[in-house]
């Protein structure tokens, strides 16, 4: 009985090796992460066509898909999420929308901090809240309080 609970479970093993694809997967799946960071390194690099000061946003979308696809491959290969049942997704998709819906309700409350400065405050604030605001022709650069 010994032998076959041991050839069994050998098998189970071997079976569930080879369902989860094997090593040659997790070869391809580094080799994937080796070249994202390549792709990540290229938005520093001189090469990289978007550098002026209106285009920031391209560079930062860029990061982002990036950083997110190389977490999709960690999660799904080397921690096997991929091969999990469904049961995975009434994990994830609830914590997915709570994530989503912090950074939704967090957004007025950071963008819109400095609207509620009283006077003291705005003047001794390192950056004048409502400089992109002013004319270009006020200069407040240097300007301290008592000064």
């Amino acid at each position: 009985m010994t032998d076959q609970h041991s050839t069994a479970h050998g098998n189970t093993a071997h079976a569930d090796h080879e369902h989860h694809g094997g090593l040659g997967l997790y070869i391809y799946v580094f080799f994937a992460l080796c070249v994202l960071t390549g792709a990540s390194f290229f938005t520093y690099s001189a090469a990289w066509p978007f550098k002026g000061e209106n285009q920031q946003w391209v560079g930062w979308t860029f990061m982002m898909a990036v950083s997110c696809t190389k977490a999709m491959l960690v999660i799904m290969f080397f921690m096997h999420v991929k091969y999990e049942k469904s049961w995975k997704y009434v994990l994830t998709v609830p914590t997915a929308m709570m994530a989503v819906f912090l950074v939704l309700m967090l957004i007025p409350d950071v963008g819109m901090r400095t609207e509620h400065y009283d006077e003291v405050r705005k003047r001794n604030a390192a950056i004048d809240p409502h400089a992109d605001r002013d004319d270009a022709d006020h200069d407040h650069a240097g300007e301290r309080p008592g000064h």
